[in-house]
């Protein structure tokens, strides 16, 4: 029996963190491959992952090249046993999706709802693309939008955490720990509100923060991490701040940071992370778990060091740069605004704004 033409997607590595880079493209259009085969290699900040053909056939409608970011889900390429395949006289090609989804179009945050309220997808609209607010207008008895979040007895000294993923729990308990702010609840609009989160509610979304704002919450922490997409995390700031929240730094117990550091608000500080000497550390930065950033260091606004990145001293990284798991940058080097260092990199020397250095490479 022929095979037919089959679409290949890049898929979610991390569901926290939909971008990634081409760190390698190893096929070309119209090669012929074989099932297994490597055609190109992706990472996030997190992971790295080979993207193999899952049948054999040629190369058509490659859509990305070496050093591209995409997004998980955006089609890659086409594997097709026809090498005079055309896409102009087939009929679209679709992947081979899991039975509950065949010929659904569902957004990740649309099917994460979807799961929780366990809707059967079956029942969604076949030929339309399901977002987060059409779920809500097809089932509005499981979903009903509150014109105001009943909150009474507001504490002003308690913070409100935007955001209910990865990184929204790892700050729940952080704070726990230090025992920093009594927590009145999250802000997520992918959540039913009254769902809860580590046993903190889900108390309102976005167009709830004014609200919350006028009842007397001062105080609210930004729980996007923003490593796939950092544009994300800064506007989450810019709607905090155009209400008037203020956005503490919150450090935890186990972190250490010397006296001489220079915080700014909005910065995050793990477990286990060491900053040392007359370090500044911009407005938003993430300094995250085990992460070392040594005397005399610059972290400009927005900075992301992931698990166990380690700055010698006197380096500079400029504003909303994102540096991976685990590496590690050399004395004096300055790096650019803007740019990506991908897991395990070794930094030697200056690195340009807007660059993008993969894992594992010695820069």
């Amino acid at each position: 029996m022929s095979q037919s033409p089959l679409t290949v997607t890049f898929p979610y590595i991390n569901p926290n963190e939909p971008e990634m880079v081409i760190a390698s493209l190893l096929v070309e259009n119209g090669q012929w491959v074989s099932r297994g085969d490597i055609l190109c290699t992706i990472e996030t900040t997190k992971a790295t992952q080979e993207l193999e053909a899952e049948q054999d056939g040629y190369i058509f409608e490659i859509s990305a090249q070496k050093g591209q970011i995409v997004r998980a889900g955006e089609v890659f390429c086409v594997i097709s046993p026809d090498p005079a395949w055309q896409p102009s006289i087939h009929k679209p090609i679709e992947t081979e999706p899991k039975p509950a989804l065949r010929n659904i179009r569902i957004t990740q945050p649309a099917l994460k709802l979807a799961q929780e309220a366990r809707i059967d997808l079956q029942a969604l609209p076949p030929d339309e693309l399901i977002t987060v607010e059409r779920l809500k207008a097809l089932f509005p008895q499981l979903f009903r939008e509150e014109t105001h979040v009943p909150i009474d007895n507001v504490d002003p000294n308690a913070v409100l955490i935007y955001g209910g993923g990865g990184h929204g729990k790892s700050l729940i308990e952080l704070i726990r720990a230090a025992h920093l702010f009594p927590i009145a609840g999250i802000i997520d609009d992918a959540k039913p509100i009254g769902s809860s989160i580590l046993n903190i509610p889900v108390v309102g979304q976005k167009n709830h923060l004014a609200y919350l704002y006028q009842k007397g919450f001062r105080l609210a922490i930004n729980a996007v991490g923003g490593i796939g997409d950092i544009t994300t995390r800064i506007r989450v700031f810019e709607t905090l701040h155009a209400i008037g929240f203020r956005c503490p730094t919150v450090i935890h117990p186990t972190a250490f940071v010397e006296k001489s550091v220079t915080l700014a608000e909005g910065a995050q500080i793990f477990p286990h992370a060491y900053i040392g000497s007359d370090v500044r550390v911009g407005y938003g930065v993430i300094v995250n778990t085990g992460a070392i950033v040594s005397h005399d260091c610059v972290l400009e606004d927005y900075v992301n060091l992931s698990p166990g990145a380690i700055l010698a001293g006197e380096v500079t990284v400029g504003a909303k740069t994102l540096i991976g798991m685990g590496v590690t940058v050399n004395l004096q080097v300055h790096i650019g605004e803007h740019c990506r260092i991908g897991n395990g990199a070794n930094i030697k020397r200056d690195v340009p704004s807007n660059t993008i250095v993969h894992a594992g490479e010695v820069w």
